[in-house]
């Protein structure tokens, strides 16, 4: 006579394995997110503090016409 043992599986084996990818992919949205926001968004930029001297160059026109009829 043969006897046979059936021993119940554990139901705790795949969950995390899920729960692990399901993190992983998670943080990759929520970094590539941040990424984006950071680097791409429109926001306005802060008026300069009272007293700053901002020096701007404009280099002299090439060629073409010269209109110098204006006078201040």
């Amino acid at each position: 006579m043969t006897t046979v043992i059936n021993t119940p599986r554990s139901d705790n084996g795949d969950g995390n394995a899920g729960w692990v990818v399901a993190v992983i992919i998670l943080l990759a949205v929520v970094g590539i997110g941040a990424y984006f926001w950071v680097n791409y968004r429109r926001a306005a930029v802060p008026p300069a503090p009272n007293g700053t001297n901002i020096n701007v160059t404009i280099p002299a026109p090439t060629g073409g016409t010269q209109n110098n009829s204006y006078t201040p």
